[in-house]
């Protein structure tokens, strides 16, 4: 097994996925008992915005940029790929191109939309910046809602592809093997991450975090690296909505909203920016208490919505005490980030 962290990632990973291969070549096939389902769907969800976190550290813990719309990214994506492979949707434009094909798509146009967000905001404050791109991802699901001839409006796009549940044909034989792609795509994810900002290129990065003035003082292309950082992190954003489109089979708006970025956001700052696995430490915490309220819900003598509503203030108090008495996050270093321990 090899030393390097990136490297010990990269092999779980395509272990991982190979394993949920298993399942779509050979006869090999799995249940899932009706109480563990909710396991397997939230370790589904986990996965995806496992991704979507480690793209938002890459910007914001380890380049110091603040986004705030980054779920604009992951709708990106996700349109993309229900655009171009959906098979005769009634709402929406479906184009009915084969799924790889589109989810390349899916990985371009959320690079595209980056490059455009990060070239117009990026040069702004870190408030401003916020402002900027929490503007862009609100602007964009107005689109998505109101472009129904492109986008299908609040019904969304339906009848796009699921590959593994059309190769294997059986729910619950479905569901393992995608938690375990989906799994090993993260760990893929993660080894890249690692990789970039184990490097060099890594090191300018967090230099441009701790002071841009001097990193621009000794020449080097902040703007560059900046919008390269931003782009990447995109990218990623969007892969991570177009598996998750190709996984759901239909999307909608109502999957798209602000709540995804603060999920991430909160699960980042709970974990330890520019701390690859402890943002998906902090990320695993937001998931089990949502894992958590799922099975409490049932047994409270309130309302689904007020019972969510309780979750978030839970989140909310936890997320104040790790602020106040850990400002770094839970396994984030101090030091690393500048901050007061």
């Amino acid at each position: 097994m090899p030393d390097d962290e990136a490297d010990r990632a990269a092999v779980l990973g395509v272990a991982l996925a190979a394993l949920s291969l298993l399942f779509v070549v050979t006869p090999l096939r799995a249940t899932v008992p009706g109480p563990l389902a909710v396991f397997v769907e939230v370790g589904i969800l986990f996965a995806v915005y496992g991704m979507l976190v480690l793209g938002l550290d890459l910007q914001y813990g380890h380049t110091g940029l603040v986004n705030f719309g980054h779920v604009v990214f992951f709708a990106v994506g996700a349109y993309t790929v229900g655009i171009l492979a959906a098979q005769g949707s009634f709402s929406g434009t479906s184009l009915g191109l084969p799924w790889p094909l589109a989810l390349v798509g899916a990985v371009v146009a959320a690079g595209a939309v980056g490059a455009l967000v990060g070239s117009t905001s990026i040069r702004l404050r870190d408030d401003f910046l916020a402002i900027a791109t929490l503007a862009a991802a609100e602007i964009f699901h107005s689109i998505t809602v109101n472009v129904s001839s492109v986008f299908g409006g609040s019904t969304g796009i339906l009848s796009i592809p699921q590959p593994l549940d059309q190769a294997i044909g059986e729910y619950g034989t479905t569901m393992v093997a995608t938690l375990l792609l989906f799994a090993g795509l993260t760990a893929l994810a993660f080894a890249g991450v690692s990789r970039l900002t184990a490097a060099p290129y890594g090191r300018v990065l967090r230099a441009i975090r701790a002071d841009e003035l001097v990193t621009r003082s000794v020449g080097k292309p902040v703007f560059t690296y900046k919008m390269q950082a931003f782009v990447y992190g995109a990218a990623l954003a969007g892969f991570a909505g177009g598996v998750f489109a190709l996984y759901n089979g239909a999307i909608s708006p109502e999957f798209f909203t602000i709540q995804v970025t603060v999920t991430v956001w909160i699960g980042m700052l709970l974990g330890g920016a520019a701390n690859h696995r402890a943002v998906l430490g902090g990320l695993a915490i937001i998931m089990g208490l949502r894992l958590v309220s799922r099975f409490a819900n049932q047994a409270a003598p309130v309302s689904a919505a007020d019972f969510a509503a309780l979750r978030l203030v839970a989140v909310g108090l936890i997320l104040i005490l790790v602020i106040r008495y850990r400002p770094a996050g839970i396994w984030g270093d101090p030091k690393e980030l500048g901050v007061d321990s």
